[in-house]
């Protein structure tokens, strides 16, 4: 009895572990948003990219959320439920932040009486 208990844990410790990423998938996960927070400061001072820069630095921001609710946050490996309360948040806080954009643009300004 003894055995199959000791035996079943074992399995169950090796399946949890599995699950998890490595040390070298944690380094390179970490090298990736290095690059992206570069990238970030890098397009700031890029002038030809003045339009665009906005868009540009949320998505980056927005991909580096993901990145790191994915991997530092074990959400790849955990119930979808937890995925779900992380997510849902964020694409309603894109959802606002693009309707406001959208709203100030091409809203007719009012400011004047």
């Amino acid at each position: 009895m003894a055995a199959d208990t000791h035996a079943h844990s074992t399995a169950a410790a090796e399946s949890h572990a599995q699950g998890h990423p490595t040390v070298k998938t944690y380094v390179l996960v970490g090298f990736i948003l290095t690059v992206i927070t570069a990238a970030e400061v890098a397009i700031f001072y890029i002038p030809a990219l003045a339009n665009v820069l906005i868009p540009t630095l949320l998505t980056l921001s927005a991909a580096k959320f993901i990145i790191v609710v994915l991997f530092y946050m074990h959400l790849k490996v955990d119930s979808p439920l937890f995925s779900r309360v992380f997510f849902a948040p964020m694409a309603l806080a894109i959802v606002v932040v693009v309707g406001m954009v959208l709203l100030f643009k091409y809203l007719p300004r009012f400011y004047a009486y």
